[in-house]
């Protein structure tokens, strides 16, 4: 045999033992779920500072597993923001389910990728599964598919990806042959609040950041239906499952119902919002959204799947598989799931096992009521901040709230205050020239109790400022 080249290095890496190391994991783990209630809900200053610790150049030889875990526990752990807990507020971050965090580590070990089922069996299976639970909770056509990607931002970006290609085809023009540079102008219509990861996957897309129709919106941020534009056979029209601040859920049925008539295509965008499609107890609000084309939502924000799991959800399933799918000589293609055909990756991690160990713990009824506590829990919130004497300046339609403590000053004083407290943690934003403060209630773990603890602080607060 020839003196081909081993490395003692390798050697060494390849005998290593992590079972030790995976159970002083657990611990930690445990360690760190079981005292979430207790902690801080942003880290100290010092535990900010002690993250210098990683600033070090890269080991020339390998370092043993359970001193990187020491190291990332000692010094990470203190540093997290404890989203996962029940009195974080300030962005849309759910939390972990019961559910998820055994079953995603048990994933992880098994590092599947998805791309075809011949590369992972068990990964395609759970990927179709999972397809048919979300469009029958959300209760959406049958005929729709759906596509995991790492976020409701990069899903927008198929979708409009889709749609534009799928209103170009029906033009006679193949843009995904011929590219963009001769093709029709494709009219976007979008909401004046929409969500700024609209402009990026706009600007991703080609169709330009800028290069939109703006429709005016009412006092909550949603889009007023009647001052739409006229819409036409490549016009894109790009509406809102809750508003980033009110919560606020655009006129659906009005939308896309001149939409259809003008055989325009309507993208929801539903990050985290369209799961408000569970219950029954929001048809209201949600009238009419089954009538879009595709759809974007995350499993890690209101649904408190675990990060990162977005979905992209299409009506029109050749569409999505001719804009996303991929060929070579080497690609092994199934009768069943591959799921690269629905996304645009090919690597990626089995994402949907986080969604249907998440999905299958809390049941059709449990999703349902977890979407409605806690837009019970946001109406709830905002009565008692009422009571202390802060100004609600958005219908509780959802899950959100947003509060003004009388002037800009005392506001980002009062933010600044209760960011600093640990108590909670919530942030600000701008409302039709005002600064506020914005609160998202979007964690299974919040309780009534954990409201009433944060309400308690910021009367304390309010009395110091």
């Amino acid at each position: 045999m020839k003196d081909y080249f081993t490395s003692e290095i390798m050697d060494q890496i390849r005998s290593q033992t992590i079972n030790d190391t995976l159970d002083k994991a657990k611990q930690y783990a445990w360690e760190y779920i079981s005292s979430i209630g207790d902690r801080h809900v942003y880290p100290h200053e010092e535990d900010i500072a002690n993250l210098k610790v990683f600033d070090e150049e890269l080991n020339h030889k390998p370092q043993k597993p359970d001193e990187i875990l020491e190291m990332l526990h000692r010094y990470g752990t203190p540093a997290t923001v404890a989203q996962t807990g029940g009195r974080y507020f300030g962005f849309v971050c759910g939390a972990i389910m019961p559910s998820s965090l055994p079953s995603k580590w048990l994933a992880d070990a098994w590092d599947q990728n998805p791309a075809m089922f011949v590369l992972s069996p068990i990964a395609s299976k759970i990927e179709s599964v999972v397809e048919k639970w979300i469009v029958d909770i959300l209760r959406l056509p049958n005929k729709c598919s759906v596509g995991y990607v790492s976020g409701s931002s990069t899903a927008s970006f198929v979708g409009i990806c889709t749609g534009r290609n799928h209103l170009l085809l029906n033009k006679g023009y193949d843009s995904i042959k011929h590219g963009l540079t001769n093709a029709p102008q494709i009219k976007v219509v979008l909401g004046a609040d929409a969500h700024s990861t609209i402009y990026k996957a706009l600007a991703m897309a080609g169709l330009g950041s800028e290069n939109v129709i703006k429709v005016p919106v009412d006092n909550q941020g949603r889009m007023i239906a009647s001052e739409m534009p006229e819409l036409d056979d490549l016009t894109l029209v790009i509406a809102q499952a809750g508003h980033v601040s009110s919560g606020a859920f655009d006129p659906f049925n009005e939308i896309c119902k001149k939409a259809q008539e003008a055989n325009a295509w309507v993208h929801v965008d539903g990050a985290f919002g369209l799961w408000a499609r569970s219950d029954n107890r929001f048809d209201e609000l949600t009238k009419g959204l089954d009538l879009a084309d595709s759809w974007s939502v995350d499993g890690h924000k209101t649904l408190n799947a675990p990060y990162d799991n977005g979905i992209i959800i299409c009506k029109h399933s050749q569409s999505l598989i001719d804009s996303m799918q991929m060929t070579g000589s080497y690609i092994i293609t199934s009768k069943d799931r591959d799921g690269m055909m629905f996304t645009p990756e090919m690597s990626r991690r089995a994402r949907a096992i986080d969604l249907w160990s998440t999905l299958k713990g809390l049941g059709q009824q449990g999703v349902a009521d977890m979407i409605y506590e806690m837009h019970s829990k946001a109406v709830y919130f905002a009565d008692e901040l009422n009571k202390l004497g802060l100004q609600i300046l958005n219908d509780i339609c959802f899950n959100q709230v947003i509060a003004r403590y009388d002037t800009d000053e005392k506001t980002n004083a009062l933010i600044e205050a209760i960011q600093q407290s640990g108590v909670l943690w919530l942030g600000g934003a701008k409302w039709k020239g005002q600064d506020i403060i914005r609160i998202s209630v979007c964690s299974f773990r919040t309780t009534y109790e954990d409201i009433d603890l944060c309400i308690k602080e910021i009367a304390k607060l309010m009395g110091e400022l």
